[in-house]
Formats: C-alpha cells, sequence, structure tokens
C-alpha cells in the first residue's frame, strides 16, 4: 500500500512538473506597449512573426506617455517601444527596463497636414504664420507637454516662430494617430503628425515638411522591462532589428537606424 502510495505521488507530481513547463506556457505571447504612431509597422511585424510559427505578440498602442506611466505603475509589459528618447529615459531612470537590451530603433519625421481636398498653402521657414491657413479653424496636435509628436511640434513652431499665433488654437489629442483622426475627419483644417501617418491615411495630404533642425531628432527606442519574465521577449527584440521587420518599418516611411543605445543620443 506504501508503494502505491508513493507511485501515485510521484505520477501526480510528474504531472505537475509537466505542466509549469508545458510548451504553452512557455510559448506565451510577449506583450509589447508601443507609440500609436507605429501601428501599420508592428501590425504587419506581428503577423509576419506569428507565420514563421512564433507566439504572435500582443501589441497594446497608444501615447508613449501614457504607456510609460502604465508600466510604471505595473501594467504587464514585456516591451516598451517609444516615440521618443525622453519617456524611455524616464523609465530607465526608475529602473523599469533592462539598459542591456535597449535599441535605438527607428528614426521619423514631422509634417503639417490638411485634409485631401485642402487648398491650404504654407511656407514652411523662419517667420512661419499659421493663422491664414487656419482660417476659423483649430491647429491639431498631441498634447504638447506629454505626447512626443506634440513636444516634436511645439519645438519645431517655437524655433520657426510661428507658435504665438497659435498657441491658443491647439486641439490637443491624446495621441498622434487621434490628432491625424482629427484631421481625416475635417475636424481640424490643420494638424502635425508624423510623416508615416500621413502616409498612413488617405484622407489626409502632407502640405509642408518642418525642417530637421526646427525639433530634436525623433528617436524611436525599444527595450524590454525589467519586470518581463517572458522567454520570448529577446527572440521578439531580436527580429524587430531583422530584415523582415526593417522591410515593413521603411514600407512604411521610418528610417532604421538599429543601434544599441543606454542614454539619449541623436542619429
Amino acid at each position: 500500500m506504501r508503494t502505491l502510495t508513493r507511485t501515485g505521488f510521484l505520477a501526480g507530481l510528474l504531472v505537475l512538473t509537466s505542466i509549469g513547463t508545458s510548451p504553452a506556457r512557455a510559448a506565451e505571447a510577449p506583450t509589447v506597449f508601443a507609440a500609436a504612431s507605429l501601428k501599420n509597422a508592428l501590425d504587419e511585424i506581428a503577423g509576419s512573426y506569428a507565420r514563421e510559427g512564433k507566439p504572435a505578440p500582443k501589441v497594446s498602442y497608444a501615447a508613449s506617455n501614457t504607456l510609460a506611466k502604465q508600466i510604471e505603475q505595473g501594467a504587464p509589459a514585456d516591451l516598451f517601444f517609444s516615440a521618443d528618447l525622453d519617456w524611455m529615459d524616464y523609465l530607465a531612470k526608475k529602473d523599469l527596463i533592462r539598459p542591456d537590451t535597449r535599441v535605438s530603433l527607428l528614426a521619423n519625421s514631422i509634417v503639417l497636414i490638411a485634409p485631401k481636398d485642402s487648398k491650404a498653402e504654407v511656407t514652411m521657414g523662419p517667420g512661419l504664420d499659421l493663422t491664414a491657413a487656419l482660417g476659423t479653424g483649430k491647429l491639431a496636435m498631441g498634447n504638447v507637454e506629454a505626447v512626443p509628436a506634440g513636444k516634436y511640434g511645439k519645438a519645431a513652431l517655437e524655433k520657426l516662430g510661428g507658435w504665438a499665433g497659435v498657441k491658443d488654437r491647439i486641439a490637443q489629442a491624446e495621441s498622434v494617430r487621434a490628432a491625424l483622426l482629427l484631421v481625416s475627419r475635417g475636424e481640424a483644417p490643420l494638424g502635425i503628425v508624423y510623416a508615416t501617418d500621413a502616409a498612413a491615411d488617405a484622407n489626409v495630404k502632407i502640405v509642408a515638411t518642418f525642417p530637421a533642425d526646427s525639433h530634436p531628432a525623433i528617436v524611436y527606442p525599444v527595450a524590454i522591462t525589467q519586470e518581463s519574465r517572458n522567454p520570448d521577449a529577446p527572440a521578439l527584440l531580436t527580429y524587430l532589428r531583422g530584415p523582415t521587420a526593417r522591410a515593413a518599418f521603411e514600407k512604411q516611411g521610418f528610417t532604421v537606424l538599429n543601434r544599441p543605445a543606454t542614454a539619449a543620443a541623436t542619429p
């Protein structure tokens, strides 16, 4: 009887052990918190990753500031893909990312957009004046104090002398994609978004491109979070740096930098 009991115990232990290391658990899909402007490219990359027989990543899109705050509050993310260096630095200072995994992966540019049938004309350069093109409408932007695209846009307007004329006429959105939508729907006559966002929406057109030296360099860093325990997170990060992902990013208009970085840097 004792022999039977011992055998049953060992069998039960074997079952529990196999459950704890089952392929289903080991292959649990990693979660990525990614800037809203990355949606088109990352959706394509996630699909390619899954077609190669790997666990399809779960991607949550929002403004980088929102995602960084969620990670700070304990939200379960395996990778953080930010639209600027500031919010990655914010998490790094709180020891919430693994610095040895951090990569400055992409670069972008910001543009002034209008609805596709707009007749608006703007001369981009010092002395920039958007008041005539705005008419009685507002300028759609991401939140200028927190959303990366909004911060870049404000910096460019200040550098070119156009901020004073529009600062009281800003329609501040929760993300750059929300700002894009305001222009796409015709609810705002002008907006400032990334060039990649403008390319993703057939209902808007680019009126002008902001000079690269009018704002801080637009760099997208990615890193594995400190709390990630997903065994597939490193493989996914490697995939994001590989040729299939590069093609998807470039298709959407991003410039691929793909360089390790442990501190803020410029391209």
